[in-house]
């Protein structure tokens, strides 16, 4: 149980790893650059503390080899520097999993950064060597701006303290001037660690400077992302535009059974006529907005508006069983809600609506300003409730009349001509039962 437990977090830890080597800025989805930076020098510093450690340990079967085959010539001065230098990785590393160690992790980088130098230097004027080659403890620094290449002021705060003790010791006699095996003069060897220090302190400052460009342009880039898709999802339903996500093609998918309400307000012409365009439009942004908060109580799926006509459809892009109950309960609170704009604004505002219940093909079609729209039989015959029907009534087929009449109330309207179907038998929905609505009620 316990190998079965302890391996997926295995594997999790090197995925973590793995992908903290190849972190790009915004990769990690972090609030800031900041905060990005700071796990970003988090896990580079224990990936680099765990190479360091394997690169010590890769020598040591040279000095195990010289120990047991060649113990005469064996010098114990590069195995005690890596004995001293893997002690303060390994406290560095255990202190990385600690709260004090993640707070101040600068700290913590500073004693990685001078575990080598220091070990070597201490002891090269502790008269354990007399090798004196800056060229030897000089590359952990370049390996360090090359891996955690961020924060480059911590960098040059590492490079000088190695460099200050360096000096030091040659100007109080400790370490001699010269290295031994360039025999450069003091000034060169200046010089040499003036450049180095400064070629790696420039790398980091420069990819510091990138880093941040390249997470602002990701946050801008995330951020016009989220806006499409909210975009996306106000013209059409979520399941539809992931589809046109992954596959762009045209979507046209048959649904047996779904209702379909068209609500038309009365006498709008005459009120474009008598109204200035602006208020024309805001009044009509106040009764569609009603219905989209309608719409989305009921959990329906707004089609579109045509001019001032409102279509709405229940039963999909996913199937319920109850769309016609859910349509109907649209109707008749897009009536209710009506009623209480008027008594706000001043009008006398009244709909038409008409319901039809029946199959339809929905989906998009086309390569511009895509549209989620409905085509079929059932869409042209709930139209056409709307448009033979009267003011302040919802005209329903006797098809959804069916479905709703156990609990809902209707009066019949008898046969009617409707254009392009002949005569049609027609209901007026009144409302819900009695005992529906002390039902919901209760």
């Amino acid at each position: 149980m316990k190998q079965d437990v302890s391996r997926p977090r295995r594997q999790s830890r090197s995925r973590q790893w793995i992908q903290a080597l190849f972190a790009n800025p915004g990769d990690s989805g972090a609030a800031s650059y900041e905060h990005w930076q700071q796990q970003f020098f988090l896990n580079r510093l224990r990936i680099a503390i765990v190479l360091w450690l394997l690169y010590h340990i890769s020598f040591l079967p040279f000095d195990l080899y010289e120990i047991l085959f060649d113990y005469p010539n064996f010098k114990d001065f590069w195995l005690t520097v890596s004995a001293f230098a893997s002690i303060v990785l390994l406290s560095c590393l255990a202190l990385l999993q600690t709260h004090f160690g993640r707070r101040h992790i600068a700290l913590v980088f500073l004693c990685v950064a001078w575990s080598f130098p220091l070990s070597y230097l201490i002891l090269v004027t502790h008269g354990q060597s007399e090798a004196n080659d800056y060229y030897k403890w000089m590359p952990a620094f370049f390996s360090l701006a090359a891996f955690i290449p961020v924060r480059w002021r911590l960098h040059l705060a590492a490079q000088l303290g190695v460099s200050l003790y360096y000096l030091g010791s040659i100007l109080v006699g400790r370490i001699t001037s010269t290295t031994g095996t360039t025999g450069e003069s003091l000034g060169e060897s200046y010089l040499t660690l003036f450049w180095f220090f400064f070629f790696c302190n420039l790398s980091v400052f420069m990819y510091e400077r990138l880093a941040r460009t390249v997470f602002k342009a990701r946050q801008i880039l995330v951020a016009e992302q989220e806006k499409s898709e909210r975009l996306l999802l106000n013209i059409l339903p979520h399941s539809i535009a992931e589809r046109l996500k992954h596959k762009p093609d045209s979507i046209a998918d048959n649904f047996t059974e779904v209702s379909v309400l068209f609500a038309d307000i009365v006498g709008f012409t005459q009120l474009s006529a008598q109204m200035p365009p602006e208020d024309l439009v805001n009044l009509l942004n106040q009764v569609f907005s009603l219905f989209d908060q309608l719409a989305a109580r009921h959990d329906l799926e707004k089609i579109k508006t045509i001019g001032d006509a409102y279509m709405v459809v229940a039963g999909l892009p996913e199937a319920r069983a109850n769309h016609a109950d859910a349509i109907a309960d649209m109707a008749l609170e897009m009536q209710q809600s009506l009623t209480l704009l008027n008594q706000q604004i001043g009008q006398t505002l009244s709909i038409r609506v008409g319901i039809h219940t029946g199959p339809v093909v929905a989906g998009v079609i086309g390569l511009k300003k895509f549209a989620y729209d409905l085509w079929g039989d059932t869409v042209n015959t709930a139209s056409r409730m709307e448009t033979s029907g009267i003011p302040g009534e919802i005209q329903v087929t006797q098809v959804t009349y069916e479905c709703l009449k156990d609990h809902y109330r209707f009066e019949s309207r008898g046969m009617i001509p409707i254009k392009g179907k002949g005569e049609m038998t027609t209901y007026w929905l009144k409302g819900r039962s009695r005992i529906q609505t002390a039902a919901s009620l209760g």
